[in-house]
């Protein structure tokens, strides 16, 4: 049986992968926020800066893989724990991948050129809020084991990708209505899709903290016919 001395170890590990979760989620939220100010302010300096920083969150997953592997040898949990465990490990690479959709946006910045006066790109900046409250939300709800506001997370996606929908019904029309503008339209619509596979990490995310700490899934929820994942 394990002493109160291997547990409170234990708990205290658990509590370094949470706080090192909620550190990567951060930087995520902060790369989500970045390249969009980047993108409408046409910062094309700012946009690089920015996508070299995903290198922090590309060394924080690292470093909390060799963690949570070493906490799951050493230390054999069960159940609850366990599952925690499992779920901090699938969650930081898909907080890594939320890190490199936000690095994609970044990169946009120079191909933007006069977007300005693209009418939808007004859209983006909502939708980019939406999102980045989603992963914010999501992680608070890993951090707090809190399946409610985990639950919460995944009733927002829908709203997501009605916003994806909308933009793109919007980008196509004005495309068709200014044909000199495809090639930004086109990029910005790159942006959108990027922001809706956001949502959708955001959400798996939250399936994975849901079950973490009930040890049940929720309901499947419905799937759109956008779920193609940018390419990095």
């Amino acid at each position: 049986m394990a002493t109160g001395h291997t547990l409170k170890a234990f708990d205290e590990e658990l509590d370094q992968l949470r706080a090192m979760v909620s550190q990567m989620g951060g930087l995520a939220e902060h790369a989500i926020r970045e390249a969009m100010r980047c993108l409408m302010k046409r910062d094309c300096d700012g946009a690089r800066i920015a996508v070299e920083n995903d290198r922090k969150i590309d060394a924080l997953e690292a470093e909390a893989e060799q963690r949570i592997v070493q906490l799951i040898a050493l230390r054999a949990p069960m159940a609850d724990d366990l599952r925690e465990a499992v779920a901090a490990l699938k969650i930081v690479g898909v907080v890594e991948r939320i890190g490199d959709y936000a690095k994609n946006i970044a990169k946009r910045v120079p191909d933007i050129g006069g977007a300005a006066r693209i009418e939808p790109i007004s859209l983006l900046p909502e939708m980019a809020r939406m999102v980045t409250e989603m992963v914010h939300e999501v992680l608070e709800a890993f951090v707090r084991r809190d399946p409610a506001r985990a639950q919460a997370v995944c009733e927002r996606d829908a709203a997501v990708d009605d916003f994806y929908n909308s933009i793109f019904r919007a980008l196509l029309t004005f495309m068709m209505e200014d044909p000199g503008k495809i090639t930004e339209s086109a990029h910005l619509l790159f942006v959108a899709k990027n922001l809706e596979r956001i949502g959708d990490h955001a959400t798996n995310i939250a399936e994975m903290v849901y079950y973490a700490a009930t040890g049940e899934r929720l309901g499947e929820r419905p799937k759109g016919g956008h779920d193609q994942a940018a390419s990095k």
